[in-house]
Parts: C-alpha cells; sequence; structure tokens
C-alpha cells in the first residue's frame, strides 16, 4: 500500500526563541525539537516510520520561516527509496524564508536502490535578507555492499527561483553518464552544498565562503573530487563526487562549520543524530 505523507513547518519568534510548530498527516513527522545552541536556533529532527520510500508513496514538506527565525533542520539516518515494481516514488520539500530568517537543510544522505523509481525536488524561496545552507547526498546502489545501481532511474530538482535551478535524471542504464570519465566516473556518491542568500552576496563575503570551502578541499582526501564556485552572485555552491557516503558527508560537515562561523559567526556543534 503506498502511503502519501505531508508535514508543515512553521518558524515564528517569541522573544528571543525560535519556536517551530509542526502538522502532518501520514508517516512524517518531527521526532524531536531540540536547542543546542540555546534558544535562538530550533534543530528538528524529522522521521519517516516506515524505513524507506517504495513505488506509490508521496511525501512532502512544507516550512514557513518568519523573520528573525533560525531553524535546522535534519534526519536521524538515511532516506530510502526502494525497488519499484512500476510505480513512481516521490519526495518533495518547499521551504519560505522570510528577511532576516536562516534556514539550515541538512537531512542525511538519500539512498537509490537499483531498480527504484525515484523523485526528488526541493525549492527554496528566500526574500532579501534572508539566506541559508543545505546539502544534498545522494548514493546510487550500496558501493560498500557491492549493490550497484543497475536499472531504474532517480530524478532530481533543486531550484531557487530566479537564482539556481539544478536538475538530472541518472539512469541505472546510462552506463555512459555513470561511469564516464566526464560523468560520474565510477563514483556511486554525488554531493552538492550551498549556501544561498535572497539577495546577491558582497563580493568579499562570497570569496570567503568559497577560499573556506576551497581550503578544506584542498586538505581532504577528496581534493580532487571536489570544487566550489559561485554560479550567481548571491549563492556559492560546493560539488563533490565520492566512492562512499562517509568521506563526502565528513568534507560537508566541515564546510557547514566553516561557513557557519565565515557567515555568521557561529559556532557549529555537531547534531547528535549524525554519525561522528
Amino acid at each position: 500500500m503506498a502511503w502519501t505523507g505531508q508535514l508543515t513547518l512553521n518558524y515564528r519568534l517569541d522573544e528571543a526563541r525560535t519556536v517551530g510548530h509542526d502538522r502532518h498527516s501520514g508517516p512524517l513527522r518531527v521526532l524531536q525539537s531540540l536547542y543546542p545552541e540555546g534558544p535562538a536556533t530550533c534543530h528538528h529532527v524529522l522521521v519517516h516510520p516506515p524505513g524507506g520510500i517504495v513505488g506509490g508513496d508521496v511525501l512532502h514538506i512544507d516550512a514557513h520561516l518568519q523573520s528573525g527565525t533560525h531553524a535546522l533542520i535534519t534526519t536521524p539516518g538515511a532516506t530510502r527509496f526502494y525497488r519499484s515494481a512500476g510505480e513512481t516514488a516521490r519526495q518533495s520539500a518547499h521551504a519560505r524564508v522570510a528577511a532576516g530568517a536562516r534556514l539550515e537543510w541538512l537531512p542525511l544522505e538519500t539512498i537509490c536502490h537499483s531498480a527504484a523509481l525515484a523523485e526528488n525536488h526541493l525549492r527554496f524561496d528566500l526574500e532579501p535578507g534572508a539566506e541559508m545552507m543545505g546539502w544534498d547526498v545522494l548514493a546510487l546502489g550500496l558501493p560498500a555492499s557491492g549493490e550497484d545501481f543497475e536499472s531504474g532511474h532517480f530524478v532530481q530538482r533543486i531550484e531557487l527561483p530566479g537564482v539556481w535551478l539544478e536538475r538530472a535524471r541518472l539512469r541505472g542504464d546510462d552506463r555512459q553518464l555513470l561511469d564516464s570519465p566526464l560523468g560520474l566516473a565510477g563514483h556511486r556518491v554525488m554531493a552538492t552544498m550551498w549556501f544561498a542568500a535572497g539577495s546577491a552576496l558582497a563580493p568579499q563575503r562570497r570569496d570567503t565562503l568559497i577560499d573556506g570551502a576551497r581550503e578544506l578541499c584542498a586538505g581532504h582526501a577528496l581534493t580532487a573530487l571536489a570544487g566550489c564556485t559561485s554560479p550567481s552572485a548571491p549563492l556559492v555552491v560546493l560539488r563533490v563526487l565520492a566512492p562512499r557516503v562517509e568521506p563526502a558527508m565528513q568534507l560537508l560537515t566541515r564546510v557547514w562549520a566553516r561557513w557557519r562561523r565565515d557567515a555568521w559567526s557561529l559556532d557549529a556543534p555537531v547534531p547528535r543524530v549524525w554519525r561522528t
């Protein structure tokens, strides 16, 4: 039986405290609200109790951040798209971030099993004065267990309207894309991380973010498979290829901590649900 899940998150400021309210239907909900940094930043851990997404499932997250709020949204484990008997499994998220608000969209990896038919759509609307950090980590098959991504497809869309549109369709039978040096070069983990604002970043600030990411990439085992650039004035993007999830997540976590310090003058307490 297919599942339909809807989760709505609303963040408002109560004096100096970011308060998160959630409403859900179906198997998608907030596990816990945490404040490891104090009241200004609400950490929300989202869970999908069935443990995986199968053909016909439709999951959607709506997030609304009012001015002055700061929310960090993550998950306690990987999102898994399982083998499909013919129907497409869909997951989407849409966040609206008001002026003066900050969003960190930091779910753990998505695993697309062979023969899955999966779609993952992300959209972030940032008002002028809003800022966010986010990442998306995709593993095709189970490289650590020797399960290759041999059939099925994964459709990805990441959108910041008017600023950035990332679209990809990865098919298990497209060996040229998966294995060519001009494609994934045999790697089965792709990671994209970004820092975005609702208006143009000051050039010096943008350069600081790029230089920080490049410095960390240069000292990492994935240095030859990672790169950081700014495709438009409000946006900095880091891309990483990797043979396994763990080294990619390690690099992204280091960049996250660096960007937090350089952009927002904040420490980076690692959420307890993340692997260390």
